[in-house]
């Protein structure tokens, strides 16, 4: 039996996709027969200033001392978790710190192009290229992640797909009359483009949003604006069993986020056998939903994104037929058993 340490960081009271992922790793692992513990630093976001000092807590970081205390393997997460050392080190990357990276340039991005910031920026990728570069194999939770390695740090990953927490419950059921979204309610998540989506919409289609957020407000007071608040029904915080019933039940998910990592709420939709309406530049979320097949691909506009609802809302043969491919596709290629044996490797 060998000893395995999951690294990630951890943001008080806050527990989302990246926290699940690790979570869900130290479960899968524990139930493959190793012994698991998952280490955690707290990680605050207080502005630019701090992100270096962030970043070396999990520097000291280290787990190379032998017995009482021995461990076999490092497997570190999300940003940056995955500095701290140890000679079996591989790393599962969530994400790193997007705002270095491709977020930089748009409106989600938090660092200026002021002589400090650049200097900051310049040395938090140096830091990644080192840290990544010890490790003895390297995957990302997704294509797209492993894209934005390659593309900013020059560091080949291997994508390797993690099961949504909910992925043995998750059940296929009626074709209903409500679109439905699960996460959290953040800009990111674009859940505005579905809101004006459904204002263009000819069909009597309702949203039901389960999750709570910064984004909230802002995203009734839109309802508001667009003449849809009686169609949109923000849930808050819903439990796993109300979820399940809920995507049981829906008519399809319409997920538009700007350049998702991953997406959990994807591989969800497919294991219940929804169809998925996305965009062009969701990210992660186009490694799964292929236009036609599973769902719909259209450009990031509310006209475009109300005409494949509507057309899915008065074809429930299609739904069916592009959420069972969902289904069979998923059920085949994310798998515990697939992930295990890849990130175990370097233990033989």
């Amino acid at each position: 039996m060998s000893r395995i340490v999951v690294t990630a960081p951890q943001v008080p009271f806050l527990r989302g996709g990246a926290e699940l992922h690790a979570e869900l790793t130290v479960k899968a692992l524990r139930e493959a027969g190793h012994e698991v513990d998952l280490v955690t630093l707290p990680y605050t976001w207080t502005g630019e200033t701090d992100s270096l000092d962030q970043a070396l807590s999990w520097r000291l970081a280290c787990f190379e001392k032998t017995a009482p205390g021995q461990v076999d393997l490092v497997i570190a997460t999300k940003y940056p978790s995955y500095l701290a050392r140890h000679p079996n080190k591989i790393a599962w990357v969530f994400h790193q710190q997007r705002e270095v990276y491709d977020l930089h340039p748009t409106p989600f991005g938090n660092f200026s192009m002021a002589e400090d910031d650049v200097a900051l920026r310049e040395a938090l990728v140096e830091l990644d290229i080192e840290a990544l570069g010890e490790c003895r194999a390297l995957f990302t939770n997704s294509g797209n992640t492993a894209g934005r390695m390659q593309r900013y740090c020059g560091i080949e990953a291997t994508p390797l797909y993690a099961p949504p927490p909910l992925h043995a419950r998750l059940r296929p059921g009626p074709y209903g009359d409500y679109l439905f979204f699960v996460g959290r309610l953040d800009p990111i998540k674009r859940l505005d483009l579905t809101i004006r989506a459904l204002a263009e919409t000819r069909s009597a289609v309702t949203l039901k949003v389960a999750g709570r957020g910064p984004h909230g407000d802002d995203l009734k007071k839109l309802a508001e604006e667009v003449g849809v608040a009686d169609r949109v029904d923000f849930l808050g915080f819903v439990s796993d069993d109300d979820v399940l019933d809920l995507m049981a039940g829906c008519l399809a998910m319409v997920l538009t986020p700007h350049d998702e990592d991953y997406g959990f709420t994807t591989l969800e939709a497919f294991f219940a056998g929804k169809p998925v309406v996305t965009t062009t530049d969701a990210g992660g979320v186009l490694e799964f939903v292929e236009d036609g097949a599973t769902g719909f691909v259209v450009q990031p506009d509310p006209v475009e994104i109300a005409a494949r609802i509507d057309d899915l809302y008065g074809d429930r043969a299609a739904c069916e037929r592009f959420g069972t491919e969902g289904r069979t596709r998923v059920r085949e290629r994310v798998t515990w058993d697939r992930a295990i044996e890849a990130l175990t490797a370097t233990l033989e």
